[in-house]
């Protein structure tokens, strides 16, 4: 059995998920559920829960700047939340799990059964941190990227990646030094979180900083040369969006 609390400021929504849980996750027991972050934190020291459901908007301290302040990461986290595009790309981009208010059964379950997988193995509290640097962004343009690893995060100025080459499941960043990096994490991850800090999807394979575009060569589709001399064609599909922010610039 696992040892789970809820923390959420939503009076509704802390019955509706403790119901929900307690119907369709017989292996999480909820030992408690807690209206404020200072009680939530409260409860993670005198409970040190295995499984942390946590509101991300809430007055005071939100459930990012809660972890912030908690004890060392140990437990698992799965985020609930209203609508919130950047905490859900920076979430998204760490690989942890968040649900939507109103939380889906299915989409519980499976935040769940991998939250169990993870308490399985070693915590890698790095994941929370990569969370709270990509929260922080300039008008949705985030400056600095940081890449969680096994070792730690990496970070990279948003200004100095090139492009990134999706390799299967992974990811090449090729930098402005022209240094390469291939990170664990697919392509889609990056577009979600670089969309809109003036990258563009303009292959299945290829996400470009438009700052860093050297050439444009028209064509069917067309190709680009980036600033480090890598050719990258542009699809068919993706051209229009492409010329239409290439216009922008």
């Amino acid at each position: 059995m696992i040892q789970a609390i809820i923390i959420d400021d939503e009076i509704d929504a802390r019955k509706a998920l403790k119901l929900t849980v307690e119907k369709h996750c017989p292996n999480i027991s909820i030992e408690g559920v807690y209206a404020t972050p200072e009680e939530g934190i409260k409860a993670i020291k005198e409970i040190n829960p295995q499984l942390v459901f946590l509101d991300i908007q809430m007055p005071r301290m939100s459930g990012f700047d809660l972890l912030k302040q908690a004890p060392p990461l140990t437990f698992e986290v799965i985020f609930v939340t209203a609508y919130d595009q950047y905490a859900i790309k920076a979430v998204r981009f760490s690989a942890l799990d968040y649900l939507l208010k109103p939380v889906d059964i299915d989409d519980l379950r499976l935040a769940v059964e991998r939250a169990k997988e993870r308490l399985g193995k070693k915590p890698n509290p790095y994941r929370y941190q990569s969370v709270f640097q990509n929260m922080q962004h300039h008008n949705g343009r985030i400056e600095k990227l940081a890449v969680p690893t096994t070792e730690g995060i990496d970070f990279y100025n948003v200004r100095d990646i090139i492009c990134c080459i999706a390799e299967g499941s992974y990811t090449t960043l090729h930098v402005k030094d022209r240094s390469r990096q291939t990170i664990s994490q697919n392509l889609k991850h990056f577009e979600s979180i670089l969309v809109d800090s003036g990258f563009c999807r303009v292959h299945h394979s290829s996400l470009i900083n438009l700052d860093h575009i050297q050439k444009y060569i028209k064509g069917e589709g067309g190709y680009v040369i980036m600033t480090d001399d890598h050719r990258i064609d542009i699809s068919r599909r993706k051209k229009d969006e492409f010329i239409k922010l290439l216009n922008k610039i």
